[in-house]
């Protein structure tokens, strides 16, 4: 016989539309909560600023990351064909001076280290990958890919009041307010 222990992961309501789901988000940052999120099955145009979600820093990293490729790219070509192997072709000398030559190896690379960069940081600042969300057992999340939109109050916010977070939810206008759980 086998038991699993269940723990919370927090409060999930629904909205009866568009607006309703920007007004219920507007009312959740105001309350201070920062672990939380809106779904909706298609883009609703200044959900991000209702959420008081703040740009993200992934541009940084890529800069960055093409930076490291950009400076990969002509240490190599440098080092390779200045220092090491000096190529003269057709009497041109090898030095700083012939960095034209570089030119294809540091775009390359600069692309080729920015794209990894965008992947890999990506997937962590989004938590990535997770096999499974504690919202696909919800009974009623299904409907976020037809016609529902929802808000999820995660537990492990500072915020969480179990009893608290349901009355402003309901306040919100959020319906069908589900506690989920999700397996230890």
């Amino acid at each position: 016989m086998s038991t699993t222990v269940k723990r919370v992961y927090g409060y999930l309501a629904e909205f009866e539309s568009a607006s309703a789901l920007y007004k219920g988000a507007e009312q959740v940052r105001d309350a201070g909560f920062k672990k939380w999120d809106c779904y909706s099955s298609y883009p609703i145009h200044g959900l991000d600023d209702a959420m008081g979600v703040r740009r993200s820093i992934l541009p940084y990293f890529v800069f960055f990351g093409g930076s490291t490729g950009l400076l990969t790219g002509f240490s190599l070509a440098f080092i390779t064909q200045v220092l090491i192997y000096p190529t003269v072709v057709q009497a041109k000398p090898a030095n700083i001076f012939t960095t034209a030559a570089f030119f294809p190896i540091m775009f390359e690379l600069t692309i080729l280290f920015s794209g990894f960069t965008v992947l890999f940081c990506l997937l962590g600042l989004m938590g990535l990958p997770r096999l499974n969300h504690p919202l696909f057992a919800s009974r009623q999340f299904h409907r976020v890919t037809d016609d529902g939109f929802f808000i999820a109050i995660e537990a492990r916010d500072p915020n969480f009041s179990a009893e608290e977070t349901k009355a402003l939810l309901e306040a919100a206008g959020g319906k069908n307010i589900e506690l989920v759980e999700e397996e230890d």
